[in-house]
């Protein structure tokens, strides 16, 4: 999984998974289920197409050795008012974050469906980028960058996407629609150097300050496109969605 970093005028991949593929050409069509938004949350009696049917792009994937199957969520029913908690009981403390249901529905019904299959308990947090853009990146049971579950799903709330501190998004392989179960947590301000890729879908409540912790603490530079494991470890012992 990946993230992109505006440089200037050139785009450079930081990767956050195994391999890096240096300079990175977006293509600019997105598989959308809202009428875009200026935030991660907003009023849900505002979200343009709520009455539409929703279609989350949501498609299984072939089998490897990094991924679980787990099959696929129940985007037709997924809620599209309202909001979500998604909370982390880590093993340095809890972390709460608040999910638009109005703006990413197909979003947090992944998350949903993932939390019920016990699918992100025991995994780590793998990634930890301190130099140009600042996030903690999970969801990844593997734990190699590479893993996730047997689907992927289109992007969300993509229009006037800001990665502000606290922000929650997700993470791809840098190509439209392939969000799956990798996401980040943004510690500092991102928004001046990551692409309007990133499906932006929940805030930091609580634990951010744990964040900053892991931050704090650096790491260890394995990864060749920049940052690497954090030297503070993350586990994320269990993960709900109520």
């Amino acid at each position: 999984m990946k993230i992109a970093l505006i440089s200037v005028a050139v785009v450079v991949a930081l990767c956050l998974g195994a391999g890096c593929v240096g300079l990175v050409a977006y293509y600019w069509s997105e598989v959308r289920t809202d009428g875009g938004s200026d935030s991660a949350s907003g009023d849900p009696s505002s979200t343009p197409g709520a009455s539409q049917p929703l279609s989350c792009g949501g498609a299984l994937q072939p089998a490897r050795p990094e991924t679980k199957a787990v099959g696929l969520p129940d985007f037709n029913g997924a809620a599209r008012s309202g909001t979500a908690t998604m909370q982390l009981a880590t093993n340095l403390g809890a972390i709460a974050i608040t999910m638009d249901r109005a703006r990413t529905p197909c979003t947090v019904a992944s998350f949903q469906h993932l939390a019920g299959k016990k699918f992100f308990d025991g995994s780590t947090c793998h990634r930890l980028v301190t130099e140009g853009i600042f996030v903690l990146q999970c969801g990844d049971p593997s734990g190699t960058g590479a893993g996730g579950p047997d689907y992927q799903f289109g992007d969300e709330n993509l229009s006037g996407a800001k990665y502000g501190r606290g922000v929650v998004a997700m993470a791809n392989t840098g190509s439209p629609g392939t969000n799956s179960s990798q996401f980040f947590i943004i510690f500092q301000d991102s928004s001046s150097t990551l692409q309007p890729i990133y499906t932006p879908f929940g805030t930091v409540t609580t634990g951010l300050d744990i964040v900053d912790r892991v931050a704090a603490g650096g790491h260890d530079n394995s990864s060749p496109a920049g940052g690497g494991v954090p030297k503070l470890g993350v586990t994320i012992q269990t993960l709900t969605v109520s």
